[in-house]
């Protein structure tokens, strides 16, 4: 059963930092892209950060560029986002997910391209 867990959310204040963690676990995804998207309230699901299966290649979503940052140790199936100089504005339930097909070039940022999903875990940035 493949399954991807998310941890490190929580409660913190404006400018303070988090890392998520999304821990892999039934299939080895070291060959597949993955993403962080995050969802607000009355919002739809929107693709932060992307990272190859190589990790060669990176993507952002404008508004969190030069403070979160996405990597992966491909050896603990792990993919990582550190979020530093939080805003409130980035409060949001964060799900992290793997790419449908392997070996991609490029970094997909639509929600339809991929096809394992964590249950997602809850960043709130207080002002």
């Amino acid at each position: 059963q493949v399954q991807l867990v998310e941890s490190g959310g929580g409660l913190v204040q404006a400018g303070g930092s988090l890392r998520l963690s999304c821990a892999a676990s039934g299939r080895t995804f070291s060959s597949y892209a993955m993403v962080w998207f995050r969802q607000a309230p009355g919002k739809e699901r929107e693709c932060v950060a992307a990272i190859s299966w190589s990790g060669g290649r990176k993507y952002y979503v404008d508004s969190v560029k030069g403070r979160f940052t996405i990597s992966r140790d491909s050896a603990k199936n792990t993919v990582y986002l550190q979020m530093n100089s939080l805003k409130p504005e980035d409060t949001a339930v964060y799900y992290c997910a793997a790419d449908l097909n392997g070996l991609r070039v490029g970094v997909p940022i639509t929600k339809y391209e991929y096809g394992y999903w964590g249950q997602g875990t809850q960043v709130t940035v207080s002002s």
